[in-house]
């Protein structure tokens, strides 16, 4: 069964929508690439996939763990590089008050964010830049 079913918009713009909770996206090429930069581009949502994923990942150890990862934040930078013109760094900057967590639980939670299946699946060709700040 699909995942999720899209359409050209026109005017470099697609629609996604997610099949199984009827969640929809919207893409535009980017400013710099012939766009209006109005939506995510399609590699944005690659770059912002690796934070989510990391951050899912962190949930389901933290939940085991009995930790409570409410209120982490992370930004996500992209870069591309010009010739061919792809993804060259992601870089994901991790913010979160850990308090008094055990340091072993902490090891735990970055492994798991680094063995994410969206960092497992990105090509080795793309830096993967991760600062965990707690």
């Amino acid at each position: 069964m699909p995942t999720l079913k899209s359409s050209y918009l026109g005017n470099l713009r697609t629609q996604m929508k997610h099949l199984q909770s009827g969640t929809e996206v919207i893409t535009d090429a980017p400013v710099d690439n012939n766009g209006k930069g109005e939506a995510f581009s399609p590699t944005d949502l690659v770059a912002a996939a690796l934070g989510s994923c990391m951050v899912t990942i962190m949930g389901i150890v933290a939940e085991r763990e009995g930790v409570e990862l409410s209120g982490m934040t992370w930004e996500v930078t992209k870069i591309m590089q010009a010739q061919p013109r792809k993804i060259s760094e992601i870089i994901v900057d991790f913010e979160w008050d850990a308090g008094t967590i055990d340091e072993k639980i902490i090891q735990k939670l970055k492994n798991a964010a680094k063995t994410c299946p969206v960092a497992l699946s990105l090509d080795p060709n793309i830096s993967q830049t991760i600062n965990f700040n707690f």
